[in-house]
């Protein structure tokens, strides 16, 4: 039976794959509005078209190599690009919010490498990310306040999408029937800054079980390739799916291993 670090550990591995396979999807698909992206550097549309595929294949690459063997230095990397390639958003003209509401995309990589201890050495970034390794409590709940942070800001980013009535989620309101989608959107950002904000200040799990399913559900609203953009969010669903099992671990009463299951463990 798996230990909750473990289960911690698979969540957030498997949603940083999710995440840079669906983010290299879109790269392959040759998305338009990636072309804004190119032009932050002063890369031409031709170019940026020229690019995407290239950019595609190295993203799902990376997503691979930490689905089968995942390595300190890939994982850095990915905090990196995954920080720039939401940035680019509001450095393109989207609203800031996009940013935030990206925190998954390295979220989930940073939170994964402070489960694993963290790189204290140049020589350790070459090293594979081990699962079975001990996690004291002090990492625990390191890992714990990294995702509750996480998990605030891309609830808290989604909401205020939807508070100042973004287009692309109206569209998506009124595609499922609703008669008046900027009242829907008013309603859902309330409710996503609310739940930002329960998430960073007492997550629950029951409360937060509800934020996963609903979350999970609301990504699959996307009118054109709505299985890569659902796959393309999975750090936001492990961010969220990690806190949930991060919640028991930090709880009172909880017991850490002790020195007999630790050597037990070393030894296997």
């Amino acid at each position: 039976m798996l230990r909750t670090e473990q289960k911690i550990h698979y969540v957030l591995r498997i949603a940083v794959a999710m995440c840079f396979i669906g983010h290299g999807t879109f790269g392959i698909i040759t998305k338009q509005v990636w072309c804004n992206y190119f032009a932050v550097f002063g890369i031409g549309t031709d170019t940026a078209y020229a690019l995407m595929p290239w950019v595609g294949v190295c993203d799902i690459a990376m997503g691979l190599v930490m689905l089968v063997y995942p390595v300190r230095a890939i994982a850095l990397w990915l905090v990196i690009w995954g920080a720039l390639t939401a940035f680019l958003r509001p450095a393109s003209g989207e609203p800031f919010a996009e940013f935030i509401e990206r925190a998954g995309n390295f979220g989930a990589p940073l939170a994964l490498l402070m489960l694993s201890g963290g790189i204290k050495s140049f020589r350790q970034l070459f090293t594979r990310i081990d699962a079975n390794a001990i996690v004291d409590a002090k990492t625990i709940k390191n890992v714990f306040t990294c995702l509750k942070i996480v998990g605030c800001l891309l609830l808290m980013g989604h909401g205020w999408l939807n508070l100042i009535q973004k287009k692309g989620l109206l569209s998506q309101y009124a595609s499922i029937g609703f008669a008046h989608p900027a009242k829907v959107a008013q309603f859902i950002g309330v409710f996503e800054v609310a739940a930002a904000l329960v998430v960073l200040i007492k997550p629950v799990r029951g409360i937060l079980l509800l934020f996963i399913i609903w979350k999970i559900s609301s990504e699959l609203l996307y009118p054109h390739y709505e299985v890569f953009e659902w796959i393309e969010r999975g750090g936001s669903y492990g961010t969220l799916i990690a806190l949930w099992f991060a919640i028991k671990q930090v709880s009172p009463g909880f017991n850490m291993p002790s020195r007999a299951d630790k050597k037990a463990v070393h030894n296997l």
